[in-house]
Order: C-alpha cells, then structure tokens, then sequence
C-alpha cells in the first residue's frame, strides 16, 4: 500500500473529513476502491460514501463508519492508504532499483513485457545481462516512490 494522502481535520458535526492528497490528484481516485486507515499497527478499509473536491490536492469526504464529530477528530492527522498496486503500470517504474527479498540489488527496471495476466519487469542486471521478472502484487514486498526502489520476493532459479 502506497500512502496517498493525509487527514487534515473534522469537517462539521457529522463525519465529514478534509483529506489532502500527495503524489495523486483527487480525479485520480477510484472510489470504489476501499482506502486504509492505520488502527494499532493494522490498516482498516473505509469506503466513500461522498467525495467533493476542494482544489486540486483536496477533498471533503464522508467515510462509511464514519458518522460523528468525535469519529472524525480520531482520524485528524492519519495517513491514508491505498493498494493502488494493480494500478500501477510497469512502464512508470522503467529506472527504478529492484531489491530481493534480502535487500540486495538486483538490477535496475529498463523495461516491461505487458503479458496478459502476467506482466513482468525486464531487468538490468550490474553486469549488463538483463532478467525478465514476474511483477505480481503476490511478489512485491515494497515500492518506495521517495527512493526509486521496488523490493521484490524472486523466486529460487529466476536469477
């Protein structure tokens, strides 16, 4: 899950909340997709049950659960989340640092093979052989935007 924005305040008495946006443009939300709340460590999902923008980084929403004054000063300050990984296309990761699940580098993303069902990364390894790696939601541990990183679990035999 990537963050994608943050809850500024409560809005009024009944719920309603005032998110700022980071690297996603409100228009670029599917609100039919849940987005996550960090409670004791764990993300809980709420879904929109309104949604108006307010500039280009903003957004006044109503979360469902979320029906009070008191429900909403409790999310004043969360991260907000999103699993936009299948969102993600490969291109836009075409220079990023791929790391194993043991942190080590394993090349950099030049490439990517849209295979339906299957798309997968074409890697360049530091020796400048390149790897064709399976880019799966099952597979990735991690995608750092700040840093460029993509921290894939590679399966035994594929390097």
């Amino acid at each position: 899950m990537l963050q994608i924005g943050k809850v500024l305040k409560s809005n009024g008495t009944d719920g309603e909340l005032l998110i700022s946006f980071l690297d996603v443009s409100p228009e670029d939300i599917d609100l039919q997709e849940p987005v996550f709340i960090e409670f004791d460590g764990l993300p809980v999902p709420f879904y929109f049950d309104s949604f108006t923008r307010r500039g280009t980084q903003r957004a006044l929403v109503r979360l469902t659960g979320v029906r009070s004054l008191k429900d909403a000063d409790e999310l004043a300050g969360a991260a907000v989340y999103a699993d936009y990984f299948e969102e993600e296309d490969g291109e836009d990761l075409n220079g990023w640092t791929v790391l194993d699940q043991d942190g080590k580098p394993v090349g950099t993303v030049s490439d990517y093979e849209d295979i339906p069902g299957n798309t997968c990364l074409w890697v360049r390894r530091p020796d400048g052989t390149e790897v064709l790696l399976p880019f799966h939601e099952d597979l990735v541990i991690g995608l750092e935007p700040d840093s460029t990183t993509l921290r894939l679990h590679i399966p035994d035999g594929l390097l």
